[in-house]
């Protein structure tokens, strides 16, 4: 199975060995999800948001009231020389969480860190890396996606975090879901012992706060945290199920309260319980190699999402074409719909050039849902739909009655907004940007050539789900891998496609090339650090294209 270049050996790892992983990870695979919580330090520590002189520090403890914390920062394991550190408190206001900035750090360089409780509790130690300054041969990420606990284990989480060969990882949201015990997955579908509190759907700062609790209690994802320093956006699940600016489609506002006062909730739980800056969006350079740039596509100004099936409810057969034209004329078209805003797509259009102008070779959007375009094609009525569910079947016609008529089936993508999509690309045209884009959202792994107006413009690397179903759950494995055939048969600028099995992206950059690995994890249902198989793609700097791995 081909790897990336010059990175070391991955081995199969088992659960035994995943647990010779060293300090960083005693004791955590042995202990249940509901034993780790109770008082002082109690779900490990993490980092984020690195800069070249600077790293977001995180923990939670639990105390009597207002605790202060030291925090420290150094070199060396045994912390002889404390390079950075100071002083936060633990309260009940935050959950007992806490957070602080470790400044005045060399760039590119691994250092350790721990908290201090005022009783001399130590934490475990973490492990966090700067970014580079000046030349930089080599950068090293792993991404990740919609990790839904009661679907399975996080294996990969845990396949990266004993890899120990990345200089970050990169989440693309649905960190967590949203829904009640039951309700995705069903009971059926459930794992034994993967059920997250609490046992309701999240609507208020307590739920939120409950879920992010059973989810950092995650052995594999405590791990990883406290090996690499984490940037992470938030899709929809982190508030409810297709969100946007106004509302969700999982939102009632009639039983639910009001939108705003459950997106505060959400987002204050996030900001509470990960090591994630305010700032909405934001950019990370690395070195003179890269610019990351961090874009929110969900609550700050998107427009509702199109639905078809609403537009299409009740009409007469022979009225069918005609709406979908009318919609894709119309609506589906109009300009004025947006992902981003004004305010984001100035920053986004304004920080590329930047990137260019400063000879950074690679503009690397990380961001939430697919920007590539996706048409389904009549062949995978006959490719997925026999052995679907009946509401599956519909939903496929309904899908490719759509494409005949030039329209994309899922509105949730950039997809829903063409225009605005076209802005983001014409930018990165203009700029003269390499860009790749980073994706999440449909629990299948894809890769994208991006052009706008016949131009090359960058490559999409969208990753498959931590443990989240893809096609597989509904179409069985053999037809799912025929729909994904049929999918890359049928759209010009789908190169690949997986879309039956989970895992993460082994993401690297270097001056000649941008290459990605899809590391498939076996099956999540049994806990293993070891992989399944790999698939490799890569772009060459200035081609603006894949090629051959």
């Amino acid at each position: 199975m081909p790897h990336i270049p010059n990175g070391p050996a991955i081995p199969s790892l088992d659960r035994r060995s995943l647990l010779r992983g060293g300090a960083l990870g005693l004791g955590l695979a042995a202990s249940p999800l509901a034993a780790q919580g109770g008082r002082g330090f109690t779900h490990g520590v993490a980092s984020g948001e690195p800069s070249a002189r600077s790293v977001l520090l995180w923990t939670r403890y639990v105390g009597t009231g207002a605790d202060r914390l030291r925090w420290e920062v150094a070199e060396a394991e045994d912390f002889a020389k404390v390079v950075s550190g100071g002083d936060v408190v633990a309260g009940p206001e935050s959950d007992w969480c806490v957070k602080a900035v470790a400044g005045n750090l060399a760039p590119g360089r691994w250092y350790r860190y721990r908290f201090v409780a005022p009783d001399g509790t130590v934490s475990e130690t973490g492990r966090t890396r700067t970014l580079p300054e000046g030349r930089t041969d080599r950068f090293r990420m792993a991404v990740f996606s919609c990790s839904n606990m009661g679907f399975g284990y996080f294996n990969a989480y845990a396949h990266a975090g004993a890899a120990g060969d990345f200089d970050l990882a990169v989440h693309l949201g649905d960190y967590l879901y949203e829904y009640d015990p039951g309700n995705y997955p069903s009971a059926d579908e459930a794992v034994a012992g993967r059920v997250p509190a609490p046992a309701n759907e999240l609507i208020h700062l307590a739920d939120y706060r409950a879920r992010y609790a059973s989810y950092r209690s995650d052995p594999d994802l405590r791990r990883l945290h406290a090996m690499v320093p984490m940037i992470a956006v938030f899709d929809d699940h982190e508030t409810a199920n297709d969100a946007w600016k106004g509302g969700a489609q999982n939102h009632q506002p009639e039983t639910e309260g009001p939108w705003a006062a459950r997106t505060r909730a959400a987002m204050q739980a996030r900001s509470e319980w990960l090591p994630v800056s305010e700032a909405p969006w934001a950019r990370y350079d690395v070195g003179d190699l890269a610019t990351l740039l961090r874009i929110e596509t969900r609550l700050t100004a998107r427009d509702k999402p199109l639905d078809l099936s609403d537009m299409l409810k009740g009409l007469p057969p022979q009225a069918i074409d005609g709406a979908l034209a009318s919609l894709r004329d119309g609506a589906w078209a109009d300009p004025a719909r947006s992902m981003l805003g004004t305010e984001q797509e100035g920053w986004l259009a304004g920080t590329m050039a930047a990137s260019v102008r400063s000879g950074r070779k690679w503009q690397v959007l990380v961001q939430q849902v697919v920007l590539g375009s996706l048409r389904t094609p009549p062949a995978i009525a006959q490719a997925a739909a026999a052995g679907a569910p009946d509401y599956v079947r519909a939903r496929i016609a309904s899908a490719v009655r759509a494409g005949a008529a030039g329209l994309p089936s899922n509105m949730d993508a950039w997809d829903g907004y063409p225009a605005a999509r076209k802005r983001l690309l014409a930018a990165a045209q203009e700029a003269g940007a390499n860009l790749v884009t980073l994706t999440g959202d449909t629990h299948n792994a894809w890769a994208f050539d991006l052009a706008n107006d016949g131009a090359p413009v960058g490559v999409e690397f969208a990753g498959q789900s931590v443990s989240s179903p893809g096609f597989e759950a509904y179409f069985g494995v053999p037809r799912a891998q025929a729909a994904a055939r049929a999918l890359v048969a049928f759209n010009e600028g789908l190169a690949w496609m997986d879309a039956t099995r989970r895992g993460y992206m082994a993401v690297e950059l270097t001056p000649a090339r941008a290459s990605c690995e899809w590391r498939f994890s076996g099956s999540v249902k049994t806990r293993s650090a070891a992989l399944a198989g790999t698939h490799r793609m890569v772009a060459e700097h200035g081609a603006r294209r894949l090629t051959a791995s």
